[in-house]
């Protein structure tokens, strides 16, 4: 299959068709607005369903309505948009149901700018609305990774019956690149996989084999009611940790002196530098994760070899993975942090800058 060279945003959305979403409810934010605009013209040519809400928190509940139905319903936005999602995201999780969110980070905090921003990690993976509960979470670094990862969060989503975040960037979404597309489902794996949902998704009023229609709720009155399904939350959790963490090394060996961090298109910057400094006889290792939450945690502690002084994390923030990293490395070295915020982004000089003087 050929390559198409396309923007972040409008990869993702074509993927994600590919990958039968049939339902998307938005409303337009930058630096996500060709995401919602592919959308509007592209989900009546498959049949689907574009609605453009009158608010963020309008659209997390009709994806709420939409999931507990059993379809494939994804939503978008960016950081402060994401931000009002929070409250529907935490009733999504808590009921158990399968979605996608995608969230084109910007600067802030408050509306800050338009600009790349990494500063919704602790949003996305410590919660973001209120309650114990996780979104797993997926960050890409190429438009490649954007669009592959569409069905991968689809899929995740059902597996587990829980919603998927994507933590793109302003950067990714504007970018171009080639992309190649897997195949797009066909109506027959899309009906297979409506009767996967049929055990808890609701039913219609009616008699036969579907009379009883499921409740679908996220409350519970009773705290013995509440706890236990809490319980039963984390007991998931604990199996999505267990065998859903991606990462990517990049010239992890025994021999490295220091071991860098980034994640998303802040690693991409991060390897050049890292190419520059290992090609004048340096040895430095870079681990990606690629699921933020789970983080890889074990998979970045067999990363401190022997000869391992340090490690230094970048990120386009004031320092959030950071704190998941320093959990990794549990002390065994010193772990040092750079970022940049507000929309400005680090160069590889910059990086290069950082790493000589610390070395």
């Amino acid at each position: 299959m050929s390559k198409v060279l396309m923007k972040g945003n409008e990869a993702v959305a074509k993927a994600a068709i590919n990958a039968g979403c049939r339902l998307y409810f938005a409303y337009p934010i930058t630096p996500q607005s060709e995401l919602i605009e592919y959308m509007a013209k592209m989900m009546p040519t498959v049949g689907g369903t574009f609605l453009q809400a009158e608010s963020e928190v309008s659209a997390i509940n009709m994806v709420y309505g939409a999931a507990g139905a059993g379809k494939r319903v994804m939503t978008t936005s960016s950081s402060p948009g994401i931000s009002l999602k929070a409250e529907g995201m935490s009733y999504i999780a808590g009921a158990e149901l399968p979605c996608v969110i995608i969230n084109v980070q910007r600067g802030g905090p408050g509306l800050g700018d338009i600009q790349p921003s990494q500063g919704d990690y602790f949003q996305a993976t410590k919660g973001g609305g209120h309650g114990d509960y996780h979104l797993i979470v997926l960050a890409p670094s190429s438009v490649q990774e954007f669009a592959d990862m569409a069905s991968e969060a689809f899929d995740l989503a059902d597996k587990y019956r829980n919603p998927v975040m994507i933590l793109a960037d302003g950067m990714l979404g504007q970018m171009m690149e080639p992309v190649e597309f897997k195949p797009a489902v066909t109506e027959k794996e899309m009906e297979e996989m409506g009767h996967q949902h049929e055990s808890w998704c609701i039913h219609p009023n009616q008699d036969g084999d579907l009379k009883h229609h499921h409740e679908i709720n996220s409350l519970e009155i009773d705290p013995v009611v509440l706890e236990k399904h809490v319980n039963h939350l984390y007991e998931k959790y604990d199996k999505i940790a267990a065998n859903e963490t991606r990462h990517e090394l990049y010239n992890i060996n025994d021999d490295n002196e220091m071991v860098v961090v980034a994640f998303g298109t802040a690693s991409r910057i991060v390897r050049s530098a890292v190419d520059e400094l290992n090609a004048e006889g340096k040895n430095i290792g870079l681990f990606r994760p690629i699921t933020v939450w789970p983080y890889p945690y074990e998979a970045l502690a067999k990363c401190i070899g022997p000869k391992v002084k340090q490690v230094y994390v970048f990120e386009l923030n004031t320092g959030q993975m950071v704190e998941d990293v320093k959990i990794a490395v549990n002390g065994k070295v010193p772990v040092h942090f750079w970022g940049r915020v507000g929309g400005m982004v680090f160069t590889p000089e910059q990086i290069k800058e950082k790493l000589q003087a610390c070395y």
